[in-house]
């Protein structure tokens, strides 16, 4: 499994709701994708294999068909037009579905709510009380550096603060949500009038990154997102190359680079500490990507061979991490469901 941190999982689509956390915060921002000489020694020369093409699928049983298309959240305008083999298959569609449903006004009011009600320090503690210091340190410079105002961050927990973070950073990146996979086509969905489905609620989505569920530890999920804002800051040193090969790996179907960008661990300068060095921080992070990865992936291949069972027309995006990686990715758990699958 690919370290589960949040400036991949905002860009490879791990969490849909990500893509919205970027609002009109960000500083200006350069439209320019990073460019190929940008990209680390480490993940150069891995090419897409032959035939293999895109993160699209077509799962069939005995009469039905389902597409599935790998989406990105935050991507530009070189991602399109789509390939016409994912263009034809999206046209004769009858319905979309995404992991949520954000077009829905009620879906997206519930998600800004949820995310508010569970993303919020209590009354008088503030980000910096919370923080280890030299945390607080890196994450007052950078902000300092980008012109952003730190005080904007001080009323969120660790881990709303660190997915702030990551959105602001990918727009400073020249990446923007707008050109989303899953906002383009659920926009041409609206249009079009196909239905639109949701194959997760607000709760879902948000109780995955924040990891308040019903029976969550609050004091527990502010440590888990101490260390999601301390990985956070320790990617954004690489976060150039990281675009630049996400998009390669997209853009060819390439799935060992995006094994490789995936799995790639970001090292303090300073100190040449890295990811999940403790016993604590390993936990955490195997929390992290069994609430991001495992779970949804499960839910989200049962949903599919549901539409399949119901001999509905239905165009599937979700993110491109949930199709890829690890043994258990959605893919691999509807092939062993006895689904026939044929990627393009």
């Amino acid at each position: 499994m690919g370290n589960a941190n949040f400036l991949k999982c905002v860009i490879l689509g791990c969490l849909f709701i990500l893509a919205g956390c970027a609002g009109n915060k960000a500083p200006e921002v350069s439209a320019e994708v990073p460019a190929e000489s940008s990209v680390s020694p480490a993940l150069k020369g891995i090419e897409a294999p032959a035939g293999e093409k895109h993160f699209f699928w077509k799962v069939s049983d005995e009469n039905s068909s389902v597409w599935v298309l790998g989406s990105v959240h935050f991507a530009d305008s070189t991602f399109y037009p789509l390939d016409s083999v994912i263009e034809t298959a999206f046209v004769a569609s009858e319905e979309l579905a995404v992991e949520i449903n954000l077009n829905d006004d009620s879906t997206s009011n519930e998600v800004s709510s949820k995310m508010m009600q569970d993303g919020l320090l209590p009354a008088g503690v503030t980000l910096n009380s919370v923080l280890p210091r030299n945390v607080w340190n890196s994450l007052d410079s950078l902000c300092a550096a980008w012109n952003f105002p730190v005080m904007a961050l001080q009323r969120l927990r660790p881990w709303f603060a660190a997915t702030t973070l990551s959105a602001v950073a990918i727009q400073r990146a020249g990446i923007q949500a707008e050109y989303g996979i899953d906002v383009v086509l659920m926009d041409r969905a609206a249009t079009d009038g196909k239905a639109i489905v949701g194959l997760e609620t607000a709760e879902d989505q948000v109780s995955a990154l924040s990891g308040t569920g019903k029976d969550s530890d609050e004091s527990q999920s502010d440590s888990a997102g101490v260390y999601y804002l301390k990985t956070t800051l320790r990617e954004i040193a690489g976060l150039d190359s990281m675009v630049a090969q996400m998009m390669r790996a997209w853009k060819t179907g390439n799935d060992s680079l995006l094994r490789v960008v995936m799995n790639a661990e970001f090292c303090d300068e300073k100190s040449g500490n890295c990811e999940g060095d403790s016993e604590s921080e390993k936990k955490m992070k195997a929390d992290l990507e069994e609430r991001i990865y495992t779970s949804r992936n499960a839910k989200m291949a049962g949903s599919i061979a549901q539409f399949l069972e119901e001999d509905r027309n239905v165009f599937v995006v979700i993110g491109a991490a949930h199709l890829a990686l690890d043994e258990d990715n959605v893919i691999e758990l509807l092939r062993r469901k006895g689904f026939r699958i044929r990627r393009f």
